[in-house]
């Protein structure tokens, strides 16, 4: 009987193609997004109109894919929103919107789920966090603190369900060509402030990587390969070179000289 896969933010990007990637191996994939209406009819896959911040929704999504399936075997919470601002300047209501879609949401369906894997006694639950978990950079740090989150929430959550056959597995992605850029949250922030000109010089600096980033569908590829191991690792780092040594140069260099690499990187 084939697996059953839920996957949030499934209407574009890493969503879309992973259920794409799914679908065609046979997978039951059903992927939600905001508004289905929107998006054109997927052929082998549902797309489902759900918004990750509001629980009725979630709780409605749940039960028509147990009414029709009867289990959920795999639930990748991919959904998110990207988020940047100096942090002085930021609202508290962009502050609890964005963990509401990048973490709240998720642990809510999360919640939703677990009673269903645990009663077959099986399932995969994927986090796709973000390199920016690991690494702080400036005005990116309320979204770094989402992903962040959401990382120690899936480790924890993997020793606490272990015993119910339940595996939890994160992956951070890297830059990669998807439509983040117009998803994103920009703070706009007027030629007065003390933080325009190193605000912007950042942002332009990150949409230029963005431009030149890698092939989305290698985090696809990720994700049927994770699926399809007996023993995952509990965190997967995918992404360019500079972006993984960044994170062990980290680990090993002082917390000053690491922060001056990475403003002297972003030329700020």
């Amino acid at each position: 009987m084939s697996k059953v896969v839920l996957i949030t933010g499934s209407s574009t990007g890493f969503g879309k193609l992973i259920a794409k990637k799914l679908s065609d191996f046979g997978y039951r994939v059903y992927g939600t997004c905001r508004n289905s209406k929107k998006y054109q009819k997927p052929k082998k896959y549902k797309l489902l109109s759900c918004d990750i911040t509001n629980l009725s929704d979630l709780k409605r999504i749940v039960k028509y894919i147990i009414d029709k399936e009867k289990k959920i075997d795999i639930l990748i919470n991919n959904a998110g929103t990207g988020f940047t601002g100096p942090i002085e300047e930021i609202s508290t209501e962009s502050l609890i919107k964005t963990f509401e879609t990048n973490l709240f949401g998720h642990m809510k369906l999360i919640q939703l789920v677990i009673p269903i894997m645990r009663k077959n006694n099986s399932g995969l639950i994927i986090n796709i966090t973000s390199i920016a978990a690991y690494n702080s950079i400036p005005y990116v740090g309320v979204y770094s603190s989402t992903k962040a989150s959401l990382k120690i929430i899936g480790e924890s959550l993997n020793m606490e369900l272990k015993p119910f056959g339940i595996k939890v597995v994160n992956i951070a992605p890297g830059d990669y060509k998807t439509n983040a850029i117009d998803n994103r949250n920009d703070i706009k922030i007027n030629k007065n402030s003390p933080y325009y000109n190193s605000y912007n010089s950042l942002i332009n600096k990150w949409d230029s990587n963005m431009k030149d980033s890698r092939d989305p569908n290698e985090i696809s590829n990720l994700i049927f390969k994770v699926i399809n191991t007996p023993n995952p690792k509990i965190n997967y780092i995918i992404g360019g070179f500079l972006q993984k040594i960044s994170i062990k140069l980290r680990k090993i260099l002082p917390e000053k000289i690491y922060q001056k690499l990475i403003m002297n990187h972003y030329k700020l």
